[in-house]
Order: C-alpha cells, then structure tokens, then sequence
C-alpha cells in the first residue's frame, strides 16, 4: 500500500505554465516582467537573488484571487508579490522538496516563501496575513537554462 501512496503523490494531471516573470534588480526597486530570462545558479539574470536554497522564488497563479480575497482586494498583480515566476497548471506545494524542469532551467523546491511585512505596505492592512500559507516556494538551481512565458512546468523527481 505505501508503494501505491508513493506512486500517487508523484502524479500530476498535466504539466504546468510559467504565466508571469519579474526580475527584482534590487531591494524595493520596481519589478521587471520580461518575456523570458536566463536562470543561473544565483536565480534569474539581472535578479537581486543569490546562489543558493532561495535562489529563484515560485508562486501558483491560483493563489492571486485568493490573496486578493483575503486582502479584501478586486485584484493582486504579480509584481506586488515580488516573486521569480508564477506557475499555473501544477501545485507547487504538491512538488515540496521535488526536481522541476522550467523551460530549459532544472531547479529544486527547497521550501515555503513566507511574505514579509512589506505585504502590509503593498496589499494593506492584513495583508501578511492573506499571503500566509499562498507565498509561494524557494527554488534551488540544478541546471541552469532559460526560461519564457508559456513555458511548461514539470516534474522530474523527488529530492532526495
């Protein structure tokens, strides 16, 4: 039976999509959205992010309208979250601790991006609170490639 479980938690009804890309050169500078970018080892070029556990910062695209509701706002634009990549298709949290390919880029979920108290600046009162639990994943970076909008999203392996 634990085989069975096993096997189950490795499947997933299809690939995912990068839907968004934003490039944060710096702390509080405005976020950039190319169409693609290069992911290295120390996260996407031009990207403020070093070499490491934390190197490129993921966020599912089916989180935004629950942050939004839970911020009591009509809408949350990816920038204002200031994650790598939005990824809609596939469940992030589903894939802890697992190997994805992102358009050519192999990285590994490392663990949960908690938001920080900025999100009360950018999203109003209570909004930490409407991103605890739908902040989004740490990545490592396996291999590095590149990545563009519409990319597909999927899984390779669990870490191990």
């Amino acid at each position: 039976m634990v085989t069975a479980f096993a096997e189950m938690l490795k499947r997933h009804a299809a690939a995912g999509r990068v839907a968004w890309i934003g490039v944060r050169p710096g702390r509080r500078e405005d976020v950039l959205t190319p169409g693609s970018a290069d992911i290295t080892l120390a996260g996407l070029g031009g990207d403020h992010a070093k070499k490491g556990k934390r190197a490129v910062t993921l966020i599912q695209a089916e989180h935004l309208p629950v942050i939004a509701a839970l911020a009591g706002l009509e809408k949350v634009q990816p920038e204002q979250l200031r994650r790598n990549l939005v990824v809609s298709g596939i469940n992030l949290a589903a894939l802890r601790k697992a190997t994805l390919r992102a358009g050519t880029a192999v990285v590994r979920i490392t663990g949960p991006c908690p938001p920080c108290s900025r999100m009360e600046e950018v999203l109003g009162h209570g909004g930490y609170n409407a991103m605890r639990g739908h902040g989004g994943w740490y990545a490592e970076v396996l291999q590095p490639g590149r990545v563009a909008l519409g990319d597909s999203v999927t899984f390779l392996q669990d870490a191990e």
